[in-house]
């Protein structure tokens, strides 16, 4: 196996309780931005029609929502893409009509009428009603929840009390993380974010089994060595795995942020977000926690753990 670290020997468990602050911190401002702005869903879970426009010469933006005001498509929210598509522009409204030719002619209309000598060009539609939107957003969050308790079940069964509980705890960390990160920049939350959000919670689990694993061979095989000795020898000799692991998906979402285009952009930024806290929430979150209730069970016990 290829490896780019060797005899390594860093004391990852020493640091666990700043890490514990740190993760703390960051789950508690994604739930209070949660439970009090929630996140910015997109026209999968709202209802209402997206159309991707492109004005030829490039118009600016706010030229744009004038004349969707002057048009009728008062309160319409307009985002100008990025990058070779400057002169190109996502358009969302909600509309008394599903009928996406309908609403697409009208709204190119509106723009070329406002904008003399200005060619519109309509690039993309797509329409999903409110009762549809608010299925797919229930379906959703049940397809989150659902893998989640699955996975726990699965690890419970794998594995000790002590593993399964911080793993399950990682899992949580990482899917809320990368969440209020999308809430934070102000992306919006879709299918295919949603998509995201499973494939990490896929990745973090694969990535936290294979600490485990080791950290199990280790503590048979090193029985009189304290519990985070063992915890640091497991995490030190997974570390050139995990880092080539990581970094390999991370330059794959990477690439996709990159030339994806804006519709792939949440899920890609999902997947960098979260495949750096995926791999972060291996060592400090799913270990740590583990290696806590390792010390505290032993001491229950009345065995000198540390």
């Amino acid at each position: 196996m290829l490896q780019i670290l060797h005899d390594s020997n860093i004391p990852f468990m020493k640091y666990r309780r700043v890490a514990y602050v740190l993760s703390t911190v960051l789950v508690l401002a994604t739930l209070a931005w949660l439970f009090t702005k929630g996140p910015r869903y997109s026209v999968d879970f709202t209802g209402g029609t997206l159309l991707q426009i492109r004005t030829v010469p490039a118009a600016h933006a706010d030229d744009v929502r004038e004349a969707l005001d002057a048009g009728g498509f008062r309160g319409a929210e307009i985002q100008q893409m990025t990058g070779a598509q400057k002169d190109e522009f996502l358009v969302r409204v909600q509309s008394d009509t599903t009928d996406a030719r309908v609403i697409g002619t009208r709204i190119t209309q509106a723009v070329a009428a406002h904008l003399k000598d200005t060619q519109v060009e309509e690039r993309r539609i797509e329409t999903v009603g409110p009762k549809v939107g608010g299925e797919l957003r229930s379906k959703a969050l049940w397809a989150v929840l659902a893998s989640l308790g699955a996975i726990l079940l699965y690890v419970g069964w794998r594995y000790e009390f002590k593993f399964a509980f911080g793993g399950v705890v990682a899992l949580l960390h990482d899917v809320l993380v990368t969440l209020g990160f999308l809430m934070f920049t102000g992306r919006e939350v879709s299918l295919t974010v949603v998509a995201a959000l499973l494939t990490i919670a896929g990745y973090s689990i694969n990535d936290t089994i294979v600490v485990f694993d080791r950290i199990r061979e280790r503590s048979k095989a090193l029985r009189k060595e304290k519990h985070s000795r063992v915890m640091d020898i497991a995490v030190n000799e997974t570390l050139s795995r995990t880092i080539i692991t990581a970094f390999t998906v991370f330059l794959t979402a990477l690439a996709l942020f990159v030339w994806g285009g804006e519709v792939l952009n949440g899920f890609s930024f999902a997947m960098l977000i979260g495949t750096v806290f995926g791999t972060y929430s291996s060592v400090y979150v799913a270990s740590g926690l583990a290696l806590d209730i390792w010390i505290s069970l032993d001491r229950r016990k009345g065995i000198q753990a540390e």
